[in-house]
């Protein structure tokens, strides 16, 4: 069985940190982490919780933020090999994770591994998803150097979603005529590809 998970300087250090964890609250921080992991944008803890977190779990900040950050790393792993649970506490024991630990990952995975797998598959490949489009066009008939001008611009107003957010960004963009031409025909393009695929 390939491992998972590299012992690195830094995991072991985490696995100590970890392994002095009260077992009563082990669980609770584990599956915290688990319900935020597929969300990129957005921390397990808020730095509030954080600094309630180090006092409940008798941690310094960086060895907070280090058992933090090994045990998503640990899950993203889990997730992106899709392992079992059985195989994931095996791959904790060969780090020498203490069984009461492996057994609340155990634990947790069972109960949320698949879900959490899937919420990964439908996670987007981009950050931000385009919800609108709006436009408009604007027409400069002169300025201070020129009595008589025709300058037409068009103004695209894009509303994009962060995928970890429900709030819509407004984007504009300006082209001019040239420049609207241009990326006509490269959607155009896009356009083609796409249809050449499906």
């Amino acid at each position: 069985m390939a491992a998972i998970i590299k012992e690195t300087q830094s995991i072991k250090e985490a696995v100590i940190y970890i392994n002095e964890i009260d077992p009563s609250k082990f669980p609770r921080l584990l599956s915290r982490i688990l319900q935020k992991l597929h969300l990129k944008a957005e921390r397990s803890f808020s730095v509030e919780e954080e600094e309630k977190l180090q006092s409940a779990l008798s941690l310094e900040k960086p060895a907070l933020h280090l058992v933090l950050e090994t045990i998503s790393f640990i899950l993203e792993q889990a997730v992106y090999h899709n392992v079992k649970p059985a195989s994931l506490k095996q791959h904790l024991a060969n780090i020498n994770l203490h069984s009461d630990k492996a057994e609340a990952f155990y634990q947790a995975w069972a109960t949320a591994g698949q879900d959490t797998v899937e919420k990964f598959r439908q996670r987007m490949f981009a950050p931000k998803k385009l919800e609108t489009v709006g436009w408009q066009l604007n027409l400069q008939m002169a300025q201070s150097t020129q009595a008589k001008m025709k300058s037409p611009h068009a103004v695209l107003e894009l509303g994009v979603k962060n995928e970890d957010s429900e709030n819509t960004e407004k984007v504009f963009v300006e082209f001019s005529h040239e420049e609207l031409l241009e990326f006509y025909n490269k959607l155009e393009i896009i356009q083609a590809q796409l249809d050449s695929l499906t």
